[in-house]
Protein backbone atom coordinates (compact mmCIF):
# COMPACT_ATOMS: atom_id res chain seq x y z
CA UNK A 1 0.00 0.00 0.00
CA UNK A 2 1.46 3.36 -1.04
CA UNK A 3 2.34 6.01 1.54
CA UNK A 4 -0.37 8.40 0.29
CA UNK A 5 -2.94 5.60 0.47
CA UNK A 6 -1.96 4.85 4.07
CA UNK A 7 -2.36 8.51 5.05
CA UNK A 8 -5.68 8.71 3.21
CA UNK A 9 -6.86 5.61 5.08
CA UNK A 10 -5.88 7.21 8.39
CA UNK A 11 -7.79 10.36 7.51
CA UNK A 12 -10.94 8.55 6.35
CA UNK A 13 -10.84 6.31 9.41
CA UNK A 14 -10.58 9.32 11.72
CA UNK A 15 -13.47 11.01 9.91
CA UNK A 16 -15.65 7.92 10.33
CA UNK A 17 -14.73 7.68 14.01
CA UNK A 18 -15.70 11.33 14.56
CA UNK A 19 -19.22 10.83 13.24
CA UNK A 20 -19.54 7.48 14.99
CA UNK A 21 -18.68 9.25 18.25
CA UNK A 22 -21.36 11.88 17.50
CA UNK A 23 -23.94 9.17 16.86
CA UNK A 24 -23.08 7.28 20.05
CA UNK A 25 -23.13 10.48 22.10
CA UNK A 26 -26.60 11.39 20.81
CA UNK A 27 -27.87 7.83 21.23
CA UNK A 28 -26.68 7.60 24.83
CA UNK A 29 -28.10 11.06 25.58
CA UNK A 30 -31.48 10.84 23.83
CA UNK A 31 -32.11 7.13 23.27
CA UNK A 32 -34.33 6.23 20.32
CA UNK A 33 -35.13 9.92 19.74
CA UNK A 34 -31.52 10.63 18.75
CA UNK A 35 -32.61 11.29 15.18
CA UNK A 36 -34.41 14.45 16.27
CA UNK A 37 -31.12 15.91 17.53
CA UNK A 38 -28.93 14.64 14.68
CA UNK A 39 -29.85 17.42 12.23
CA UNK A 40 -29.38 20.08 14.89
CA UNK A 41 -25.94 18.80 15.86
CA UNK A 42 -24.63 17.64 12.46
CA UNK A 43 -23.66 20.98 10.87
CA UNK A 44 -22.01 22.68 13.89
CA UNK A 45 -20.15 19.51 14.82
CA UNK A 46 -19.00 19.14 11.21
CA UNK A 47 -17.35 22.57 11.48
CA UNK A 48 -15.73 21.49 14.73
CA UNK A 49 -14.57 18.20 13.25
CA UNK A 50 -12.91 19.95 10.32
CA UNK A 51 -10.99 22.11 12.79
CA UNK A 52 -10.07 19.02 14.81
CA UNK A 53 -8.76 17.22 11.73
CA UNK A 54 -6.68 20.29 10.89
CA UNK A 55 -5.20 20.17 14.40
CA UNK A 56 -4.44 16.47 13.96
CA UNK A 57 -2.62 17.26 10.74
CA UNK A 58 -0.63 20.17 12.17
CA UNK A 59 0.36 18.29 15.30
CA UNK A 60 1.56 15.29 13.29
CA UNK A 61 -1.01 12.52 13.75
CA UNK A 62 -0.93 11.78 10.02
CA UNK A 63 2.83 11.36 9.94
CA UNK A 64 3.45 7.64 9.52
CA UNK A 65 6.59 7.75 11.66
CA UNK A 66 4.36 8.94 14.54
CA UNK A 67 1.55 6.49 13.83
CA UNK A 68 3.07 3.88 16.12
CA UNK A 69 1.16 3.46 19.37
CA UNK A 70 4.06 4.39 21.61
CA UNK A 71 4.44 7.00 24.35
CA UNK A 72 5.15 9.75 21.81
CA UNK A 73 1.89 8.99 20.01
CA UNK A 74 -0.21 9.16 23.20
CA UNK A 75 1.46 12.39 24.35
CA UNK A 76 0.77 13.95 20.94
CA UNK A 77 -2.81 12.68 21.01
CA UNK A 78 -3.32 14.17 24.49
CA UNK A 79 -2.10 17.57 23.28
CA UNK A 80 -4.39 17.39 20.24
CA UNK A 81 -7.45 16.48 22.32
CA UNK A 82 -6.75 19.33 24.75
CA UNK A 83 -6.45 21.83 21.89
CA UNK A 84 -9.60 20.46 20.27
CA UNK A 85 -11.54 20.75 23.52
CA UNK A 86 -10.55 24.43 23.79
CA UNK A 87 -11.56 25.03 20.15
CA UNK A 88 -14.95 23.36 20.67
CA UNK A 89 -15.67 25.27 23.88
CA UNK A 90 -14.74 28.58 22.26
CA UNK A 91 -16.86 27.77 19.21
CA UNK A 92 -20.05 26.88 21.04
CA UNK A 93 -19.82 29.41 23.86
CA UNK A 94 -18.65 32.44 21.88
CA UNK A 95 -20.63 31.78 18.69
CA UNK A 96 -24.13 30.91 19.96
CA UNK A 97 -25.48 31.00 16.42
CA UNK A 98 -26.59 27.36 16.22
CA UNK A 99 -28.92 27.42 19.20
CA UNK A 100 -27.07 24.71 21.10
CA UNK A 101 -24.53 25.03 23.89
CA UNK A 102 -23.52 21.42 24.59
CA UNK A 103 -21.82 21.00 27.92
CA UNK A 104 -22.13 17.37 28.95
CA UNK A 105 -22.68 16.31 25.33
CA UNK A 106 -19.52 18.01 24.11
CA UNK A 107 -17.26 16.34 26.66
CA UNK A 108 -19.07 13.02 26.24
CA UNK A 109 -18.40 13.28 22.49
CA UNK A 110 -14.73 14.06 23.10
CA UNK A 111 -14.31 11.11 25.50
CA UNK A 112 -16.12 8.66 23.21
CA UNK A 113 -14.06 9.84 20.26
CA UNK A 114 -10.79 9.51 22.19
CA UNK A 115 -11.59 5.90 23.13
CA UNK A 116 -12.69 4.98 19.61
CA UNK A 117 -9.69 6.77 18.11
CA UNK A 118 -7.21 4.80 20.22
CA UNK A 119 -8.89 1.51 19.32
CA UNK A 120 -9.00 2.45 15.62
CA UNK A 121 -5.32 3.42 15.51
CA UNK A 122 -4.39 0.19 17.31
CA UNK A 123 -6.32 -1.83 14.73
CA UNK A 124 -4.78 0.16 11.87
CA UNK A 125 -1.23 -0.38 13.09
CA UNK A 126 -1.85 -4.08 13.66
CA UNK A 127 -3.18 -4.76 10.19
CA UNK A 128 -0.75 -2.48 8.32
CA UNK A 129 2.13 -4.56 9.72
CA UNK A 130 0.57 -7.96 8.95
CA UNK A 131 2.12 -10.05 6.18
CA UNK A 132 -0.77 -9.74 3.67
CA UNK A 133 -0.49 -5.94 3.68
CA UNK A 134 3.29 -5.66 3.85
CA UNK A 135 5.09 -4.67 0.66
CA UNK A 136 8.08 -7.03 0.38
CA UNK A 137 11.12 -5.27 -1.06
CA UNK A 138 14.20 -6.70 -2.78
CA UNK A 139 17.21 -4.35 -2.88
CA UNK A 140 19.69 -4.86 -5.69
CA UNK A 141 23.04 -3.37 -4.72
CA UNK A 142 24.39 -1.89 -1.51
CA UNK A 143 25.65 1.55 -0.54
CA UNK A 144 25.29 4.03 2.30
CA UNK A 145 21.81 5.08 1.17
CA UNK A 146 20.51 1.50 1.10
CA UNK A 147 21.77 1.04 4.66
CA UNK A 148 19.96 4.21 5.75
CA UNK A 149 16.84 3.10 3.90
CA UNK A 150 16.83 -0.38 5.41
CA UNK A 151 17.34 1.05 8.89
CA UNK A 152 14.54 3.61 8.35
CA UNK A 153 12.07 0.96 7.18
CA UNK A 154 13.05 -1.34 10.05
CA UNK A 155 12.38 1.43 12.59
CA UNK A 156 9.08 2.39 10.93
CA UNK A 157 7.17 -0.86 10.28
CA UNK A 158 3.89 1.07 10.23
CA UNK A 159 4.88 2.35 6.78
CA UNK A 160 4.04 -1.11 5.47
CA UNK A 161 7.36 -2.10 3.86
CA UNK A 162 9.56 -5.08 4.64
CA UNK A 163 13.08 -5.56 3.26
CA UNK A 164 12.94 -9.20 2.23
CA UNK A 165 16.36 -9.56 0.71
CA UNK A 166 19.45 -7.57 -0.25
CA UNK A 167 21.70 -8.70 -3.08
CA UNK A 168 25.16 -7.17 -3.40
CA UNK A 169 26.42 -5.76 -6.75
CA UNK A 170 28.58 -8.79 -7.58
CA UNK A 171 25.64 -11.16 -7.32
CA UNK A 172 23.52 -8.85 -9.44
CA UNK A 173 25.89 -9.25 -12.40
CA UNK A 174 25.79 -13.06 -12.35
CA UNK A 175 22.22 -13.58 -11.18
CA UNK A 176 20.28 -15.73 -13.65
CA UNK A 177 17.43 -17.00 -11.51
CA UNK A 178 16.15 -13.70 -10.13
CA UNK A 179 12.58 -14.66 -10.90
CA UNK A 180 12.82 -17.71 -8.62
CA UNK A 181 13.88 -15.54 -5.71
CA UNK A 182 11.05 -13.09 -6.34
CA UNK A 183 8.42 -15.83 -6.38
CA UNK A 184 9.84 -17.60 -3.33
CA UNK A 185 10.07 -14.43 -1.22
CA UNK A 186 6.83 -12.93 -2.60
CA UNK A 187 8.63 -9.74 -3.56
CA UNK A 188 6.39 -6.88 -4.77
CA UNK A 189 8.99 -4.12 -5.22
CA UNK A 190 12.53 -4.18 -6.59
CA UNK A 191 14.79 -1.27 -5.66
CA UNK A 192 17.98 -1.15 -7.70
CA UNK A 193 21.10 0.88 -7.05
CA UNK A 194 22.50 -0.35 -10.36
CA UNK A 195 21.65 1.62 -13.48
CA UNK A 196 19.85 -0.87 -15.79
CA UNK A 197 21.14 1.06 -18.82
CA UNK A 198 24.64 0.03 -17.83
CA UNK A 199 23.93 -3.65 -17.10
CA UNK A 200 22.35 -5.70 -19.90
CA UNK A 201 22.22 -8.83 -17.74
CA UNK A 202 20.18 -6.98 -15.12
CA UNK A 203 17.80 -5.72 -17.81
CA UNK A 204 17.22 -9.27 -19.04
CA UNK A 205 16.46 -10.48 -15.53
CA UNK A 206 14.12 -7.58 -14.81
CA UNK A 207 12.37 -8.27 -18.11
CA UNK A 208 11.52 -11.73 -16.82
CA UNK A 209 9.62 -10.08 -13.95
CA UNK A 210 6.98 -8.44 -16.17
CA UNK A 211 4.39 -11.24 -15.72
CA UNK A 212 4.74 -10.97 -11.92
CA UNK A 213 3.53 -7.34 -11.98
CA UNK A 214 6.42 -6.33 -9.73
CA UNK A 215 7.26 -2.65 -9.32
CA UNK A 216 10.83 -1.84 -10.36
CA UNK A 217 12.24 1.47 -9.16
CA UNK A 218 15.66 3.02 -8.79
CA UNK A 219 17.07 3.86 -5.38
CA UNK A 220 16.72 7.68 -5.62
CA UNK A 221 13.00 7.46 -6.46
CA UNK A 222 12.21 4.95 -3.70
CA UNK A 223 14.43 6.73 -1.17
CA UNK A 224 12.65 9.99 -2.01
CA UNK A 225 9.18 8.46 -1.52
CA UNK A 226 10.05 6.91 1.84
CA UNK A 227 12.20 9.62 3.44
CA UNK A 228 11.09 12.85 1.72
CA UNK A 229 14.61 13.74 0.56
CA UNK A 230 16.87 13.13 -2.45
CA UNK A 231 20.03 11.02 -1.91
CA UNK A 232 22.59 13.31 -3.56
CA UNK A 233 25.38 10.73 -3.59
CA UNK A 234 23.19 8.33 -5.61
CA UNK A 235 22.22 10.73 -8.39
CA UNK A 236 24.11 12.19 -11.32
CA UNK A 237 23.71 15.23 -13.55
CA UNK A 238 21.13 13.37 -15.64
CA UNK A 239 18.77 13.35 -12.63
CA UNK A 240 18.61 17.16 -12.71
CA UNK A 241 18.04 17.21 -16.46
CA UNK A 242 15.15 14.76 -16.08
CA UNK A 243 13.56 16.36 -13.02
CA UNK A 244 14.45 20.06 -12.94
CA UNK A 245 14.63 21.08 -16.60
CA UNK A 246 10.89 21.10 -17.31
CA UNK A 247 10.74 24.90 -17.15
CA UNK A 248 9.50 27.29 -14.50
CA UNK A 249 6.03 26.69 -13.17
CA UNK A 250 4.87 30.13 -14.28
CA UNK A 251 1.27 29.90 -13.05
CA UNK A 252 2.34 28.41 -9.73
CA UNK A 253 5.05 31.03 -9.25
CA UNK A 254 2.72 33.93 -10.09
CA UNK A 255 0.06 32.68 -7.69
CA UNK A 256 2.68 32.01 -5.05
CA UNK A 257 4.03 35.54 -5.39
CA UNK A 258 0.54 36.98 -4.96
CA UNK A 259 0.02 34.88 -1.86
CA UNK A 260 3.41 35.94 -0.50
CA UNK A 261 2.52 39.62 -0.87
CA UNK A 262 -0.81 39.22 0.94
CA UNK A 263 0.66 37.12 3.76
CA UNK A 264 3.69 39.37 4.19
CA UNK A 265 1.50 42.49 4.50
CA UNK A 266 -0.62 40.76 7.13
CA UNK A 267 2.49 39.47 8.90
CA UNK A 268 4.14 42.89 8.90
CA UNK A 269 1.04 44.33 10.55
CA UNK A 270 1.39 41.70 13.31
CA UNK A 271 5.11 42.48 13.52
CA UNK A 272 4.32 46.19 13.94
CA UNK A 273 2.01 45.38 16.87
CA UNK A 274 4.60 43.12 18.52
CA UNK A 275 7.59 45.36 17.83
CA UNK A 276 7.46 47.51 21.02
CA UNK A 277 7.26 44.42 23.24
CA UNK A 278 10.00 42.47 21.44
CA UNK A 279 12.25 45.53 21.12
CA UNK A 280 11.93 46.31 24.84
CA UNK A 281 12.79 42.72 25.78
CA UNK A 282 15.87 42.71 23.53
CA UNK A 283 17.11 46.08 24.89
CA UNK A 284 16.57 45.09 28.52
CA UNK A 285 18.34 41.76 28.05
CA UNK A 286 21.52 42.93 26.32
CA UNK A 287 23.07 46.06 24.81
CA UNK A 288 22.96 46.56 21.08
CA UNK A 289 20.51 47.23 18.25
CA UNK A 290 17.05 45.64 18.06
CA UNK A 291 17.32 44.65 14.41
CA UNK A 292 20.19 42.82 12.77
CA UNK A 293 21.17 42.76 9.10
CA UNK A 294 23.08 39.94 7.48
CA UNK A 295 24.16 39.04 3.94
CA UNK A 296 22.46 35.98 2.44
CA UNK A 297 22.52 34.18 -0.91
CA UNK A 298 19.27 34.33 -2.86
CA UNK A 299 17.95 33.00 -6.13
CA UNK A 300 20.57 32.69 -8.88
CA UNK A 301 23.30 33.48 -6.31
CA UNK A 302 22.11 37.07 -5.83
CA UNK A 303 23.27 38.56 -2.52
CA UNK A 304 20.75 40.43 -0.38
CA UNK A 305 20.38 41.67 3.21
CA UNK A 306 17.96 39.88 5.53
CA UNK A 307 16.53 41.67 8.55
CA UNK A 308 16.03 39.83 11.85
CA UNK A 309 15.45 40.61 15.48
CA UNK A 310 18.85 40.40 17.15
CA UNK A 311 19.26 37.17 19.14
CA UNK A 312 23.01 37.24 19.84
CA UNK A 313 25.40 39.48 21.73
CA UNK A 314 26.75 42.35 19.62
CA UNK A 315 30.30 40.93 19.27
CA UNK A 316 29.11 37.42 18.40
CA UNK A 317 31.28 37.18 15.28
CA UNK A 318 34.36 39.11 16.26
CA UNK A 319 36.40 36.06 15.17
CA UNK A 320 34.58 35.65 11.85
CA UNK A 321 31.49 33.87 10.57
CA UNK A 322 30.48 30.76 12.53
CA UNK A 323 27.69 28.24 12.34
CA UNK A 324 25.28 28.40 15.25
CA UNK A 325 25.74 25.61 17.75
CA UNK A 326 23.00 23.73 19.60
CA UNK A 327 23.87 25.36 22.92
CA UNK A 328 25.37 28.54 21.49
CA UNK A 329 26.62 30.77 24.28
CA UNK A 330 26.44 33.79 21.97
CA UNK A 331 22.63 33.63 22.01
CA UNK A 332 21.01 35.89 24.60
CA UNK A 333 18.23 34.77 26.97
CA UNK A 334 15.59 36.65 24.98
CA UNK A 335 17.25 35.41 21.80
CA UNK A 336 16.67 31.79 22.84
CA UNK A 337 12.96 32.45 23.19
CA UNK A 338 12.77 34.34 19.91
CA UNK A 339 14.53 31.52 18.11
CA UNK A 340 12.41 28.77 19.63
CA UNK A 341 9.21 30.58 18.64
CA UNK A 342 10.76 31.86 15.38
CA UNK A 343 9.69 35.38 16.26
CA UNK A 344 13.18 36.52 15.29
CA UNK A 345 12.25 35.80 11.66
CA UNK A 346 9.29 38.21 11.56
CA UNK A 347 11.23 41.22 10.15
CA UNK A 348 12.15 39.03 7.16
CA UNK A 349 8.57 39.51 5.99
CA UNK A 350 9.98 42.74 4.58
CA UNK A 351 12.32 40.61 2.45
CA UNK A 352 9.31 38.61 1.28
CA UNK A 353 7.47 41.79 0.34
CA UNK A 354 10.56 43.03 -1.55
CA UNK A 355 10.68 39.71 -3.47
CA UNK A 356 14.08 38.72 -2.09
CA UNK A 357 12.42 35.73 -0.46
CA UNK A 358 9.23 33.67 -0.49
CA UNK A 359 7.23 32.32 2.42
CA UNK A 360 8.31 28.78 1.53
CA UNK A 361 11.63 27.73 0.04
CA UNK A 362 15.17 26.70 1.02
CA UNK A 363 16.56 28.83 3.84
CA UNK A 364 19.05 31.39 2.46
CA UNK A 365 22.63 30.61 3.46
CA UNK A 366 25.37 33.08 4.25
CA UNK A 367 27.85 33.64 1.38
CA UNK A 368 30.76 32.79 3.69
CA UNK A 369 29.39 29.24 3.89
CA UNK A 370 27.50 28.89 0.58
CA UNK A 371 30.59 29.73 -1.48
CA UNK A 372 33.21 28.07 0.73
CA UNK A 373 35.53 25.67 -1.07
CA UNK A 374 35.19 23.09 1.70
CA UNK A 375 31.40 22.98 1.49
CA UNK A 376 31.30 22.91 -2.30
CA UNK A 377 33.90 20.11 -2.36
CA UNK A 378 32.08 17.92 0.15
CA UNK A 379 28.46 18.51 -0.87
CA UNK A 380 27.70 17.66 -4.50
CA UNK A 381 25.20 19.83 -6.38
CA UNK A 382 24.95 22.32 -3.50
CA UNK A 383 24.46 25.31 -5.80
CA UNK A 384 21.24 23.79 -7.22
CA UNK A 385 19.39 24.99 -4.11
CA UNK A 386 19.94 28.55 -5.37
CA UNK A 387 17.87 27.98 -8.52
CA UNK A 388 14.67 28.87 -6.65
CA UNK A 389 13.78 31.70 -4.30
CA UNK A 390 14.74 31.12 -0.64
CA UNK A 391 12.03 31.10 2.00
CA UNK A 392 11.14 32.00 5.57
CA UNK A 393 10.45 28.33 6.18
CA UNK A 394 10.98 25.24 4.11
CA UNK A 395 10.80 21.48 3.79
CA UNK A 396 14.30 21.13 5.26
CA UNK A 397 13.39 23.31 8.25
CA UNK A 398 10.43 21.16 9.30
CA UNK A 399 12.19 17.85 8.59
CA UNK A 400 15.71 18.66 9.83
CA UNK A 401 15.43 21.85 11.89
CA UNK A 402 19.01 22.27 13.10
CA UNK A 403 22.29 22.57 11.19
CA UNK A 404 25.74 23.40 12.51
CA UNK A 405 28.10 21.49 10.23
CA UNK A 406 28.75 20.45 6.66
CA UNK A 407 27.07 17.08 7.32
CA UNK A 408 23.95 18.87 8.57
CA UNK A 409 23.95 21.03 5.44
CA UNK A 410 24.21 17.89 3.31
CA UNK A 411 21.08 16.52 4.97
CA UNK A 412 19.26 19.82 4.46
CA UNK A 413 20.30 19.95 0.81
CA UNK A 414 18.65 16.57 0.24
CA UNK A 415 15.38 17.95 1.63
CA UNK A 416 15.80 21.16 -0.39
CA UNK A 417 16.17 19.15 -3.59
CA UNK A 418 12.98 17.27 -2.74
CA UNK A 419 11.15 20.58 -2.41
CA UNK A 420 12.69 21.96 -5.61
CA UNK A 421 11.46 18.93 -7.52
CA UNK A 422 8.01 18.64 -5.88
CA UNK A 423 7.08 22.27 -5.12
CA UNK A 424 3.32 22.80 -5.24
CA UNK A 425 0.48 24.58 -3.45
CA UNK A 426 -0.25 21.45 -1.41
CA UNK A 427 3.38 21.00 -0.33
CA UNK A 428 3.62 24.71 0.57
CA UNK A 429 0.46 24.41 2.67
CA UNK A 430 1.85 21.33 4.44
CA UNK A 431 5.09 23.19 5.23
CA UNK A 432 3.24 26.26 6.55
CA UNK A 433 0.99 24.13 8.77
CA UNK A 434 3.96 22.18 10.12
CA UNK A 435 5.76 25.48 10.78
CA UNK A 436 2.76 26.62 12.82
CA UNK A 437 3.20 23.49 14.94
CA UNK A 438 6.89 24.32 15.50
CA UNK A 439 6.01 27.89 16.51
CA UNK A 440 3.24 26.83 18.91
CA UNK A 441 5.40 24.15 20.50
CA UNK A 442 8.45 26.47 20.70
CA UNK A 443 10.48 23.78 18.97
CA UNK A 444 12.52 26.07 16.76
CA UNK A 445 16.28 26.09 16.56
Amino acid sequence: MATKAKKALLFLGDLLILYLALFLMLYFSYGNSWTNSWNQHFFPFTIIYLAWLMVFFIIGLYELNLARNNLGFFITLGKALLINAVIAIAFFYFIPYFGIAPKTNLFADLIIFALLFIVWRQVYNYFIKTSPLLNNVLVLGQNQETKELINYIHNNPQMGYHIKKTVDPEEVRILSDLIKILVKDKVQTIVTTVNPHQDTNLVKNLYQCLPLKIIVTDLPAFYEKITGKIPVSSIEEIWFLENLMCGRKSIFEAAKRGTDVILSLFGLFITFLLFPLVASAIKLDSPGPVLYRQKRVGRDNQIFDIVKFRTMVIDAEKNGAQWSQKEDKRVTRVGKFLRKTRLDELPQLWNVLKNDMAFVGPRPERPEFAFSNELLAKIPFYQIRHTIKPGLTGWAQIKYPYSSSIEDNLQKLQYDLYYTKNSSFILDLVIILKTIKIILSAAGR
